[in-house]
């Protein structure tokens, strides 16, 4: 088997990587080591930056997500009691969000990809990478009981935090960067309408919460709970009974709970892997980083590593510039490391991150500064819509 780009895992940005790539003419394989149906059945989180939304516009895979998905001019922080309004549109020279799923994203892509007849191989668990110092790398794996080899001239690395592909650059030229937070995020999805028309990201001295949404019939909360805690331990009933003492009387009142219909609890890390190409390998989303959500960047950033990596391939297979290539991982980089210390700081004013009553009061003032003077309200908001994508050259 041969083809140009073989990709490796098949969420959104090897997806989406696929469909730009096969829209442009150049052929990939994706392969993929789960089922299409687990990879459909993940939770994730649904806010689009515009840069993000334009690409799936450009990807041909929009038409349901302009439709369904809910463009936000705003958001709410909830701190003290009260709720301040974020006019995104206002102070981010009118760039806005869309809210629209990850699972729904997916779906789209999977769909597209189906019509082009583009080849996507499902239930793989076992490929391997070679010869990515050479011009001719390869993915083997076994297909219907037989080894296969899939030549290729480059390899995407879309197999998330815990696939192969970060592992395949060597470990005296890897460096890793972690933090690891003392608490996750617990998550309940509902069919019930959101408490909000707008997000609103909370911070309270019982810990953070967000409300937030799928649709306006389809609801999803969260709280800041210790990493200890076990999912069991949380009934529908304590879940509620908990948001509703972190929330504002006003939204409170107005909050309607049903039964869950998915339940999580999500550690929150912040990592980034440098360099992200190595050979004829380049990793991209998950591979490469992840980001609290607390910002709203980790799709965000895969779809920004996708834009990179794509317009190179465009200008080397159409107008032979390989020296572009080697800018694939600085391009990245840039961009994640900026949203990996917005993504931070907004995780560092909203969580319970200290017992120190210092510490407490010093959150509350920058939620003060932040969401009331215009150049903290810029900062906030040019960074919650996503910073712009540079030029590849």
């Amino acid at each position: 088997m041969r083809t140009q780009v073989a990709i490796i895992g098949a969420g959104p940005a090897g997806l989406l990587l696929g469909q730009l790539l096969h829209n442009a003419g150049i052929s990939n394989v994706i392969i993929e080591r789960r089922s299409g149906d687990y990879v459909l059945s993940r939770i994730r989180a649904g806010v689009l930056e515009e840069g993000t939304v334009q690409l799936l516009r450009e990807a041909g895979v929009s038409q349901r997500m302009d439709a369904e998905g809910m463009v936000h001019h705003g958001v709410q922080i909830a701190f003290r009691e009260q709720i301040r309004h974020i006019d995104l549109s206002r102070h981010a020279d009118g760039k806005t969000v869309m809210v629209y799923g990850q699972t729904e994203v997916t779906r789209d892509l999977m769909a597209a990809r189906a019509a082009a007849g583009a080849l996507s191989l499902y239930n793989i668990p076992d490929v391997s990478i070679h010869n990515i110092e050479s011009s001719n790398p390869s993915l083997q794996f076994t297909l219907n009981g037989e080894r296969q080899v899939l030549e290729c001239d480059y390899i995407a690395g879309c197999d998330g935090f815990h696939g192969i592909s970060r592992h395949a650059i060597p470990a005296e030229i890897r460096c890793e960067y972690e933090k690891v937070y003392p608490f996750g995020w617990l998550g309940v999805l509902s069919e019930t309408p959101p408490v909000s028309p707008e997000l609103i990201y909370g911070a309270h001295s019982r810990g953070f919460f967000l409300c937030s949404m799928r649709s306006m019939a389809r609801s999803r909360y969260y709280l800041e709970v210790p990493i200890s805690e076990q999912v069991e331990d949380w009934s529908d009933d304590r879940f509620w009974t908990e948001l509703r003492s972190r929330m504002p009387e006003s939204v409170a009142s107005t909050l309607v709970t049903g039964a869950s219909i998915e339940k999580s609890i999500a550690p929150l890390r912040s990592f980034v892997v440098e360099p992200m190409q190595y050979g004829r390998l380049f990793l991209l989303g998950d591979a490469a980083h992840i980001v609290p959500p607390t910002g709203a960047k980790g799709l965000n950033l895969a779809a920004s590593d996708v834009n990179y990596l794509y317009r190179i391939l465009v200008k080397v297979y159409h107008e032979g510039r390989t020296e572009l290539l080697a800018r694939y991982s600085a391009l990245a980089l840039d961009r994640i490391w900026k949203a990996e210390r917005f993504s931070w700081w907004m995780t560092s004013m909203l969580h319970r991150l200290s017992a120190n009553p210092f510490d407490h009061r010093v959150q509350l003032a920058e939620l003060d500064y932040f969401t009331s003077s215009e150049e903290g309200l810029q900062t906030l908001a040019r960074n919650y819509v996503g910073l712009p994508y540079q030029d590849v050259g």
